[in-house]
């Protein structure tokens, strides 16, 4: 029977792009034994202000210049008060948006939830698992180290799409500077490609219009509605 699997690192509060392909696939395999790397997706997205976008950083731990042992999973937060901060600019930014108010108690209850989190990864989990929720999708989330980990690039997707009964990997489009397709040709494994193009938009509170938000500012211009405005979401 076909499966068709995703494998990302997670990201916080990510934008609609990542939700889509979490909703595309049968199962989504959270990546993140991988390197953690510095001012990336891992721990800060971007928010709409009145001022301009603005990003959202969780202050975390980072060893020299960030080693190759530091993974996603074991990175610590290293500053408590991110969450009220955070919490305070979508507020601010958020608050006369139009389905704001139906939406503020749950997300705010989040970041109330996180307040003692330690690691990075739960906190993006949290988030994810929340947004997916909320939008409907049924995807089954799942771990890399469910699996465990092979050398190799490329030759590590390959096995975790195997071991997961993956008849079919999407990725996302970024990694065709590093992917060795032949392998997934040889496992008989199909490659697709995330496509991230022909969005439609939708209201926001301040033109001119960005796509690569955080999620949060589809939901609160949008609503349920929010559905429309994704490719794999209808």
């Amino acid at each position: 029977m076909p499966k068709k699997v995703a494998i990302l690192q997670s990201n916080y509060i990510p934008w609609k792009g990542y939700f889509d392909i979490i909703a595309s696939v049968d199962e989504f395999i959270f990546y993140d034994e991988m390197q953690y790397t510095k001012n990336d997706w891992r721990n800060r997205n971007k928010i709409k202000t009145q001022n301009g976008l603005q990003w959202l950083t969780i202050p975390c731990e980072t060893k020299g210049s960030v080693s190759n042992e530091q993974k996603i999973c074991n990175t610590k937060v290293t500053n408590k008060i991110w969450t009220n901060k955070h919490w305070n600019s979508i507020q601010n930014a958020y608050a006369k948006a139009p389905y704001f108010k139906e939406n503020q108690d749950w997300v705010k209850a989040i970041y109330k939830s996180l307040e003692n989190e330690d690691y990075l990864c739960k906190i993006n989990y949290r988030f994810i698992y929340a947004i997916c929720d909320y939008l409907g999708i049924k995807t089954k989330l799942s771990f890399c180290q469910d699996y465990g980990l092979i050398e190799g690039k490329t030759e590590r997707l390959v096995d975790l799409v195997q071991k997961a009964g993956g008849t079919e990997y999407l990725s996302g489009p970024a990694a065709k500077d590093y992917i060795d397709e032949n392998l997934f040709k040889e496992a008989g494994i199909k490659l697709t490609w995330m496509d991230y193009s022909g969005y439609p938009e939708y209201s926001q509170l301040f033109p001119p219009f960005e796509h690569g938000v955080t999620i949060l500012d589809l939901i609160f211009n949008t609503g349920k509605d929010a559905r429309k405005y994704m490719k794999e979401i209808k």
